[in-house]
């Protein structure tokens, strides 16, 4: 009969217990509870061969990684191997908690491995004596190892990869529609407010947001008497002769009279708007960016927003991609699909992508049908985007190509190229797209480094002309020192021809 071994897997390294009677153990566990809690009799059939600790936090996350992915590690095969190296793996065999570590194991150190109940029990009674085992390791530190360890590892699964951060797609998208509702409802708002003041501007201004800088600009309607106002108008509207009818209308308007505080509460609310409506713009540049990053292939065929609200719908890029096409044509439309199902009446043939141009070009009879094409196609712009390494929007070019040709058949009946035959061209475009942007990436490499060197070279120059200028400054005190000191010694030599004039005299 084989030695029994059991690997377990601590917070603070890797431990081997020997079980010597497999008999007597199974015996000692159907018990009772109270049988296996005795760490004498338990120690008796199940001893500690060898302890193996991690030396430092990254080891230990490296390897928990690898035991989670069901991988053997250099240090856990290097402990294997001492231990049950040699003569010893063919008249033993290795308990594990887990079917994939102890497969990779076999497959790597060819020991043979058992993961059934009674190793999971055996393995839950080492735990809890694990203490008594390890002497040096008290119940706080296995605690404290675990706890950092727990952090670490769950750091690593929170990893954020910039090109698939769809859940920035997910915020973004859900603010760029509140903020819709929120600038609509404020401006109508403004409009009501100022409406008191200038009734008659309702109508001939539409666009929101020139209403509200108009409120801005004018203020009282009698600044519209003055000529200057007139050009100011002009340059938010955009037409000459609205922002005349504007300026005729404001002297007969029949508005009542506000405050010079009235009018300061509706400037201030009326820039709240403006500035909102900005920040909406430089959202939705945001989504467009993340869009073309994160999912390029499904923003080319159906749009930035329309893709945006998909994968929110879907709750993430991975989720969208594992959905079948028949559930991307009507996601967003759960409500409906309910009351039908619940009122056996058909059910609706689009959700969000019922918002794509191509529904809104095709004829009503055909609307099922494009709408089908349109979610298929989704359907694959979004596995495209979620598993390619490196997504373009080659894939999604051609997509919406195969959408127009469709909708070009409806109405012609003209015949369009096979699937096949497109996605070949399309593989074609894709590998010319990766070796342009590799030999760019090459060359943008190659000019950093000489600009680099430039840069090397220019302070190389800059480090000469510094020297040059210290030597000349040294040359110059040099002489200026020697000039110094013969001018002390030609005084010293006349004070000596004096002193021997005087005394000859």
């Amino acid at each position: 009969m084989k030695n029994t071994y059991i690997l377990f897997e601590l917070a603070s390294g890797y431990s081997l217990f020997h079980a010597k009677e497999m008999l007597q153990i199974e015996q000692l566990l159907q018990e009772s509870t109270v049988a296996s809690a005795d760490f004498g009799r338990f120690n008796a059939m199940v001893s500690l061969v060898s302890f193996a600790p991690f030396t430092a936090a990254d080891q230990a996350i490296e390897n928990i990684e690898a035991v989670v992915k069901g991988q053997v590690t250099e240090f856990l095969a290097n402990f294997l191997k001492q231990q049950l190296g040699g003569s010893k793996k063919d008249k033993c065999q290795l308990g594990v908690a887990d079917v994939a570590i102890g497969q990779s194991i076999k497959a790597d150190l060819q020991i043979a491995c058992v993961a059934n109940d009674t190793m999971a029990e055996i393995t839950r009674w080492i735990r809890y004596h694990i203490s008594k085992f390890i002497p040096e390791l008290s119940a706080a530190d296995i605690t404290q190892a675990q706890l950092g360890l727990a952090h670490g590892f769950s750091r690593t699964l929170v990893k954020m990869n910039v090109n698939r951060s769809d859940n920035m797609i997910i915020q973004a998208i859900s603010l760029l529609d509140q903020m819709d509702k929120d600038i609509n409802t404020f401006a109508m708002r403004v409009k009501e407010w100022y409406g008191w003041h200038f009734p008659e501007m309702k109508k001939l201004v539409n666009d929101n947001v020139q209403y509200c800088q108009l409120c801005i600009a004018i203020k009282d309607r009698k600044n519209l008497q003055d000529p200057a106002y007139l050009q100011t108008v002009k340059d938010i509207v955009g037409d000459d002769d609205q922002a005349e009818e504007i300026v005729k209308i404001a002297n007969i308007s029949m508005g009542m009279e506000f405050t010079e505080a009235d009018f300061l509460n509706i400037e201030s609310f009326a820039k709240r708007v403006v500035t909102l409506t900005s920040f909406r713009k430089a959202l939705y540049t945001y989504l467009q960016e993340k869009m073309n990053v994160v999912a390029p292939n499904l923003a080319a065929l159906i749009g930035e927003q329309i893709g945006g609200r998909l994968i929110c719908q879907a709750g993430s890029l991975m989720n969208l991609a594992k959905y079948p096409a028949s559930t991307v044509q009507i996601l967003g439309a759960e409500k409906a699909l309910f009351r039908a199902l619940k009122t056996k009446t058909n059910t609706p043939k689009y959700g969000l992508i019922f918002h794509s141009t191509y529904i809104g070009r095709a004829p009503k009879e055909h609307k099922g049908r494009i709408s089908r094409y349109l979610a298929n196609k989704a359907s694959i712009a979004s596995r495209l985007d979620c598993f390619m390494d490196e997504p373009n929007r080659v894939f999604g070019e051609v997509l919406a190509k195969q959408v127009e040709d469709r909708l070009t058949f409806f109405e012609t009946g003209k015949e369009v190229p096979t699937n096949q035959e497109i996605m070949e061209q399309a593989m074609v475009a894709y590998q010319e797209s990766l070796g342009k942007a590799a030999k760019k990436a090459k060359k943008d490499k190659k000019r950093k480094r000489e600009e680099g060197e430039e840069a090397e070279a220019g302070d190389d120059d800059e480090e000469a002309k510094r020297r040059r200028k210290e030597e000349k400054k040294a040359k110059k005190a040099k002489k200026a020192a020697e000039a110094a000191e013969a001018e002390a010694a030609a005084a010293k030599a006349e004070k000596k021809k004096e002193k021997k004039k005087k005394a000859e005299a």
